[in-house]
């Protein structure tokens, strides 16, 4: 198979190896995994790979955007070294797989709760990405803060010698969460969709000015979203960054997730609240401060 030939290549080369897996139609969030992994490794791996195991239904599945030809060039812009773009059939040769990973608990609540078997598959195609990579580290955003949390925990439970690094969020120039799916919005739905960013920022201010109370937290975002046209929430809770337990107050190291629907666009959010030297502080991620890549040629 041309991906295990791939990866024993890679894996051949000298020095610590960095894996940066990802769906592709990459944005400047992907670009910085690929130099976290750059700085910190001597050769780094991106995949891009649209898993069918992740997606509930197939036109969600169709839908996503592709363009193989641009993330190669992007990903050999940033640094990458080793590109592994498999198609399905190499991926799973048998379909359905007979084997699926499950991380129950960690996966049930938030996105778990709304898109069943969803982290089944992300945790059964991140493992078989783990096992042909071979990696000393993996670079993960924290905008998928619950997936973070559900690879950490099968990374150490199936005992993969690998450090999962989560990464900052990086944000359009409007506050705007850098997805792959920002393409789809129509301009009056991305004014509708910044209440996601404007309520989490609302609850940061919050927390940082000394509430603790979770449900009060998360009413500031979800009253945000539900105030605005055209935006249908689904969720603001309050979870522990180690576990995805719902909390009840925040003093110990947690994140804010928010998901709503914009039109026929589903996005999802988060503030992460770390405790530094007994303090609560909010990683709001960073502002881009020039237009997205995303649309530059149009899409």
């Amino acid at each position: 198979m041309e991906i295990v030939a791939t990866f024993a290549e890679a894996r051949g080369r000298n020095g610590r190896i960095g894996l940066v897996p990802t769906m592709g139609f990459l944005h400047e969030g992907h670009v910085s995994l690929i130099e976290a992994a750059r700085s910190e490794c001597d050769v780094v791996i991106m995949t891009l790979f649209v898993n069918p195991l992740q997606f509930e239904e197939r036109v969600d599945l169709d839908r996503y955007p592709r363009d193989l030809e641009r993330d190669a060039a992007i990903a050999e812009s940033a640094g990458v070294d080793v590109i592994v773009a498999p198609s399905v059939e190499e991926m799973y040769p048998v379909w359905p797989p007979a084997t699926v990973v499950q991380v129950p608990g960690l996966a049930d609540i938030m996105e778990g709760a709304h898109r069943p078997g969803h982290f089944d598959g992300v945790a059964t195609v991140v493992a078989k990405l783990f096992a042909g990579a071979q990696a000393n580290r993996a670079y993960f955003g924290r905008k998928d803060a619950q997936q973070l949390a559900v690879v950490r925990a099968m990374a150490r439970d199936l005992s993969f010698p690998i450090e999962v690094r989560g990464m900052p969020i990086l944000r359009e120039s409007d506050g705007l969460a850098l997805s792959s799916r920002n393409v789809f919005l129509e301009p009056d739905r991305r004014a509708a969709a910044l209440s996601l960013n404007m309520g989490l920022m609302a609850a940061a201010d919050a927390v940082e000015a000394g509430e603790r109370d979770a449900k009060q937290v998360a009413s500031l975002a979800w009253d945000r979203m539900d105030q605005t046209p055209g935006v249908e929430p689904e969720y603001a809770e309050v979870a522990s960054q180690d576990d995805v337990v719902s909390q009840d107050s925040l003093n110990e190291p947690t994140f804010l997730a928010v998901a709503a629907r914009v039109g026929d666009v589903r996005l999802i959010d988060n503030v992460h609240f770390d405790v530094i030297d007994g303090e609560v502080v909010a990683d709001r991620g960073t502002r881009l401060q020039h237009q997205s890549i995303l649309y530059e040629g149009g899409h």
